[in-house]
């Protein structure tokens, strides 16, 4: 037998983290590494922390998992809270990013054909990542993820980023929704201009369609606001969240107005361990420490910080780095290179994790409660890194 027990769909690499402690993993070897990656935007409170880990800890003791059939008062009281605090009236909760967005997928759906509308197609964005369903890797213009699964799903429309012309020119009778990320993720931290989510907001209310949000992993604090689409002042109909919302614990949800779940009623959609008791005691103890105004102004003085530590940085090494672009703690370093092998890099040599992305970019990514010894150790290593990084023979 050739093929490995665990699916060979990573190219894993040589880093074994065993055990993390706040902003650091530890490999099986005993080496250390600064973890600006987070689990890809996941471990928003770091490896260990207290409150999260004594609610699992708790929770697990208790009830892990029951049936949807029956009442869910932790369920209902993490809900309560998501509703209280952001723009939804209902939330769906799922285990992880990919089922949040095919659950806003449904619902934009079912919110015409509920209706008696024959409107299914959804608007999306070129280099937008939504998961690695059928569905949502349908909904995205990437090749590299639709190699190998064809056909893929219809009733999907690609547009460039940021064109709000394009967007509009794209709109037909049978349009039923723009789905975007307010800031493309795996697309290179590119975030949209005021000007692009103001209009796309204008154009669904004039052509009564949906106005549905990726925020899988700029959202739950990352950009220094609960979800990012605060900052630009918009409202979203529905809204996919996961990645930090767990905090290291598989769990997403789509957050809906009332009006725009109205197709979604008992029999239509369903999850066997989505909204699960061990899964709500962790977005508790989450939504406990993140959803606070000191706690988002950390985040945002903190990422202010870091961005300007790094744009002094890199005009030391203007062969190698263009700028970083970002909020809050949700930064790209822009390079004038393909980005892999630099990480790598700073992983393999120099303890420093970081996330490859689109456009010549990587991720930077760490938790939201590093503080300024984490920022100086960070450019400490990534100057390190670029100053012996030697790039590979093209």
């Amino acid at each position: 037998m050739t093929i490995t027990p665990l699916m060979p769909v990573y190219p894993r690499c040589g880093f074994r983290p065993v055990r993390g402690e706040g902003a650091w993993l530890i490999s099986e070897d005993g080496s250390r590494a600064l973890d600006f990656a987070s689990g890809i935007a996941v471990n928003l409170l770091g490896h260990g922390h207290p409150h999260l880990t004594k609610a699992i800890q708790e929770q697990a003791a208790t009830l892990m998992h029951v049936s949807n059939l029956y009442g869910s008062p932790q369920g209902e009281k993490f809900a309560q809270r998501l509703v209280d605090t952001t723009f939804a009236d209902t939330v769906f909760f799922t285990n992880s990013g990919a089922e949040a967005v095919e659950c806003a997928i449904k619902a934009a759906r079912a919110y015409h054909q509920s209706a008696g509308s024959d409107r299914f197609e959804i608007i999306t964005f070129k280099n937008a990542f939504h998961g690695r369903t059928m569905a949502t890797i349908s909904a995205s213009n990437q090749e590299k993820m639709h190699n190998g699964f064809s056909p893929l799903l219809a009733g999907f429309k690609y547009v460039e980023f940021d064109d709000l012309e394009g967007a509009k020119a794209a709109i037909s009778d049978k349009t039923a929704a723009f789905m975007v990320e307010p800031i493309q993720g795996e697309g290179g931290v590119r975030p949209a201009s005021q000007e692009f989510m103001q209009g796309l907001r204008d154009l669904a209310d004039e052509h009564g369609i949906l106005l549905v949000l990726d925020e899988v992993q700029c959202g739950v604090a990352r950009t220094g606001a609960l979800y990012a689409h605060e900052l630009y002042g918009v409202t979203p109909d529905i809204v996919a969240t996961a990645k930090g919302i767990g905090g290291g614990f598989p769990l997403g949800a789509c957050l809906a107005t009332e009006d725009a779940a109205r197709g979604m009623v008992a029999g239509t959609h369903g999850s066997t361990y989505g909204g699960n008791p061990l899964a709500m005691a962790a977005g508790n103890a989450v939504w406990d420490v993140v959803a606070n105004d000191e706690f988002l102004e950390n985040v945002r003085s903190t990422g202010d910080k870091l961005c300007a530590a790094i744009e002094q940085f890199i005009g030391n090494y203007p062969d190698l780095f263009i700028g970083v672009r970002g909020k809050g703690l949700m930064l790209g370093i822009m390079m004038t290179q393909e980005t892999r092998s630099f990480v790598a890099h700073l992983r393999d040599n120099h303890g420093l994790l970081t996330v490859a992305a689109g456009d010549n970019t990587f991720r930077v990514l760490p938790p939201l409660n590093i503080d300024d010894s984490h920022i100086a150790t960070f450019i400490e290593k990534l100057s390190a890194g670029a100053a012996d990084y030697v790039a590979p023979e093209s």
